[in-house]
């Protein structure tokens, strides 16, 4: 669980997968609300679940639940146990609620998520120095670093632009992460 206090925690709700289980939607991947935990020696233990989004459209298609589970897996490589990851649930759940209108193309939120963690983080860097990118493409990456989380999700952009960002997230994800997320795999290998 990725938390307001305790940034990512370990926990358990036992019993959710008898049938009736008052846990049992509290195990859903995409569901954000007030947990009640005990804590163990190694990891808590859900008592109670209140859920206020369960984010059912990205349940609903299999693209939105693949770009879901991505944000997912770069939510589980960033954060850290007792770290304060506030601004990181945050772009969490902006994103995840991005994911949900249909006004929004995936792919920039997708871009926008990417380069927005990269600033939380510490390791955005700017555009790459070796490559001339559009004004539009310029002010974007300069609005998605400098703009509070719950604003970021207010613009789009010409596919020429999208592009671009593109090329930015790809090279500062094989730059900055060690790593490759399957849902990406799954993504970028979808026809």
């Amino acid at each position: 669980m990725l938390t307001r206090e305790r940034g990512k925690i370990a926990a358990f709700a036992k019993g959710a997968r008898r049938q009736g289980s008052r846990l049992l939607a509290s195990t859903n991947p995409f569901c954000f609300g007030e947990f009640r935990l005990y804590e163990g020696r190694t990891s808590y233990s859900i008592s109670e679940a209140s859920i206020q989004n369960y984010f059912a459209p990205l349940r609903e298609d299999f693209e939105n639940a693949c770009y879901g589970m991505y944000f997912l897996e770069v939510m589980d490589y960033y954060t850290r146990e007792n770290n304060d990851e506030k601004e990181m649930l945050k772009l969490l759940y902006q994103s995840l609620r991005a994911l949900c209108h249909k006004n929004l193309d995936n792919r920039l939120v997708r871009y926008i998520f990417e380069i927005k963690a990269l600033a939380l983080n510490g390791e955005y860097p700017g555009l790459p120095k070796d490559k001339s990118y559009e004004e539009s493409t310029a002010y974007a990456a300069a609005f998605i670093v400098g703009t509070p989380v719950e604003k970021l999700y207010t613009f789009t952009v010409t596919e020429k632009v999208l592009k671009e960002l593109q090329e930015i997230t790809d090279e500062f994800r094989k730059r900055f992460i060690d790593r490759n997320f399957k849902s990406l795999e799954i993504l970028i290998e979808k026809p």
